[in-house]
């Protein structure tokens, strides 16, 4: 019975998946507790970039 416990505790088949399944369950729960920020960036980084980008275009000489 010992042995059969200690070769269970030693196989590693399946460790990939479920070391991938986490993180993904971590990345997940960090993305909904700072969703709110994460979208005031991204909503502050498009703002930016959608009022500069006819100065932008202008020194590219783009009309």
């Amino acid at each position: 019975m010992l042995n059969v416990l200690k070769a269970f505790w030693n196989d590693e088949e399946g460790v990939g998946i479920i070391e991938v399944i986490l993180i993904l369950v971590v990345l997940i729960m960090l993305i909904v507790i700072f969703r709110n920020k994460i979208k005031e960036i991204v909503e502050k980084a498009f703002s930016s970039i959608s009022k500069n980008g006819s100065e932008i275009n202008k020194d590219l000489g783009i009309k």
